[in-house]
């Protein structure tokens, strides 16, 4: 592959630059974005565990071999702790370019004014394409993959607040990033972050990484999980969270999506026992085998129907149908089962695992990308599935994790997604951040501006400003505000204000300048990023490539896990959808109104 690689890899990157590969036909295009994948795979990969390696785990209980373990290790069983809880974040650029700056250019210019002046909703603008289930989805995934959990106390971030700020009379204090526990503080390596979640596809945001909380989540009967009567989470597993850190980011979006898998795992586990009867005194087994399928599921679901809602261009929907189902399509890959172990022809899932240039891990530059707060509205409108009537308003503080099981009891399942299907999330671009997160009051009492944390959090954590990101990720760097913004003069006009230097710009507020490619929600320098993750997060799973197969799933599960989609999900657990979703061809685009 090697001079046929390097040719191919330097073709795809000069289509790209020439033309866009948005602006291709659809076969060129696919060339251009598997050599950009190609590359990508090759130059932007960085481990950042060979500086402290982690302690090996030794050898594999007999479980981890077919169930996931609850901190994620012997997923890969020659490297037991990679991706485990307290491994630390990868990097996709040089670890020489992931030094944080120092104060005072850290803090240049102040977060809060970033915040205020160019993140600030004026009013709010909708996202059309898609509805506020894909905004929930996001955020839902996102608990699944990335917590830099708790920190200790320390010395917070101190930010300055210009004149006429309403924050009031102190200075603004940004707690920091958790200091990584295996660190040495050497300085002449960049600092690195651990994660306090597996950076595996396996639905911990479901059944948890904590012991007491995934024990306190089961009945023990069949492999099931708890619900209450009405088939909600019961009230009990709020005492197993303390409302700090990532819980407290819980709200009504999140506790729909938690109820319906929830249910799902628990109609997985029916399947199951059904087709395997004698399993039914092991609780384990069940258990096991269908969080590995609902975890399968809730990647299949996100690789061919939520990126292509949120990313609806034709060639990346049909790159990522190919990502699953290869480039021969569902409709064979499922009648006849893998052509050989080619990812190209039959998919991802099934194929040998594949770490590519560094042993797997998520990556900061993954995590600053998918900072897409403003996909969450102010205002919310609840309506009824019988006739669409406005049953309540309620602005976001009502929906809190204080607030979603009174939400959930008094609207319902039903009711609540028919809301959600039918409402439009925030476009992801300036001036349109929630104003409610600008001044957010956690549960535990503390008020922040999370858009100023956000900013911040890129920052502190060494990931390169815009144009140096641009350059890393092989677009070439842009030389004035109105070649960033495709030449929208009040967008270049407001950030030459705030920045003065367009290499100054932040990571996230060039991603939300940027013109879209058609039928994006994010922008195309985010999308390189995707290019590489969304098939690494598979690539690399030892129980979606290697063993993703019957033996391990049992052929119930396996089954399933290929022929169930989000709409399957929705109508098994709330039928009453089936007229809202008739003639709707992804359940995260908008959904009828019913008559």
């Amino acid at each position: 592959m090697g001079v046929f690689g390097s040719l191919y890899r330097r073709t795809a990157t000069r289509l790209d630059r020439r033309y866009g590969w948005d602006r291709l036909p659809k076969w060129v295009a696919v060339y251009a974005l598997a050599g950009l994948r190609s590359r990508l795979r090759k130059e932007n990969l960085y481990d950042t565990e060979t500086v402290h390696p982690l302690a090996p785990a030794g050898e594999p209980p007999p479980r981890a071999l077919r169930a996931r373990t609850l901190d994620g290790s012997f997923n890969d069983l020659e490297s037991p702790r990679m991706g485990a809880i307290g491994a630390r974040f990868g990097r996709n650029v040089p670890l020489d370019r992931t030094f944080p700056e120092q104060p005072p250019a850290l803090l240049d210019p102040s977060p809060r004014v970033v915040s205020r002046e160019l993140l600030t909703r004026r009013k709010f603008i909708p996202a059309t394409t898609v509805n506020l289930l894909a905004g929930a989805w996001l955020q839902f995934e996102v608990h699944d993959w990335f917590s830099h959990g708790t920190n200790e106390p320390e010395e917070p971030w101190e930010v300055a607040l210009a004149e006429g700020d309403d924050w009031g009379e102190d200075p603004m204090r940004i707690p920091r990033t958790r200091v990584d526990p295996t660190s040495d503080d050497d300085p002449t390596t960049p600092p690195t972050f651990v994660t306090a979640d597996s950076h595996w596809w396996d639905a911990s945001q479901i059944y948890g990484s904590d012991q007491g909380f995934a024990e306190g989540i089961r009945t023990r009967q069949h492999g099931k999980l708890k619900l209450d009567e009405r088939g909600l989470l019961p009230a009990e597993l709020e005492e197993l969270v303390p409302l700090d850190g990532v819980a407290a980011n819980f709200w009504l979006g999140l506790g729909l999506l938690h109820t319906l898998f929830t249910r799902e795992h628990n109609a997985i586990c029916d399947a199951l026992l059904a087709d395997n009867p004698d399993w039914k005194d092991d609780d384990d087994r069940l258990y096991d085998t269908a969080r590995l399928v609902n975890a399968a599921l809730l990647a299949k679901i996100h690789t061919v129907e939520w990126t292509p809602a949120i990313i609806a261009h034709p060639t990346t929907t049909f790159a990522m149908n190919a990502n699953w189902w290869g480039i021969v399509g569902e409709r064979i890959t499922k009648r006849v089962g893998r052509i050989g172990r080619s990812e190209v022809l039959s998919g991802i899932p099934g194929s040998p695992t594949n770490h590519h240039a560094a042993p797997y891990s998520l990556t900061e530059e993954f995590v600053a990308v998918y900072r897409m707060h403003p996909l969450l509205p102010d205002d919310f409108t609840f309506r009824s599935l019988e006739d669409d009537r406005v049953l309540e308003e309620r602005t976001f503080p009502e929906l809190g994790a204080l607030q979603t099981r009174t939400r959930m009891e008094e609207l319902g399942l039903a009711d609540a997604l028919y809301s959600f299907g039918r409402a439009h999330p925030g476009a992801i671009t300036l001036w349109n951040y929630p104003r409610f997160l600008q001044r957010l009051e956690r549960p535990t009492g503390e008020v922040l501006d999370l858009a100023a944390i956000d900013v911040m959090r890129v920052r502190e954590r060494g990931v390169p400003r815009y144009n140096d990101f641009r350059e890393l990720f092989h677009r070439g760097r842009v030389s004035s505000f109105e070649e960033l913004t495709g030449g929208d003069r009040e967008k270049a006009d407001a950030l030459r204000e705030v920045y003065g230097d367009v290499d100054r710009v932040d990571l996230m507020v060039g991603l939300y300048s940027e013109p879209l490619p058609a039928g994006f929600g994010f922008s195309d320098t985010a999308f390189r990023v995707f290019v590489l993750m969304a098939s690494r997060r598979i690539k690399s799973d030892r129980f979606l490539t290697r063993d993703f197969r019957p033996e391990v799933y049992s052929p119930a599960g396996f089954r399933w896990v290929k022929e169930q989609t989000m709409r399957d999900v929705l109508l098994r657990h709330a039928p009453e959808l089936e007229p809202a979703l008739r003639g709707v061809s992804n359940p995260f685009a908008p959904w009828a109104a019913v008559a």
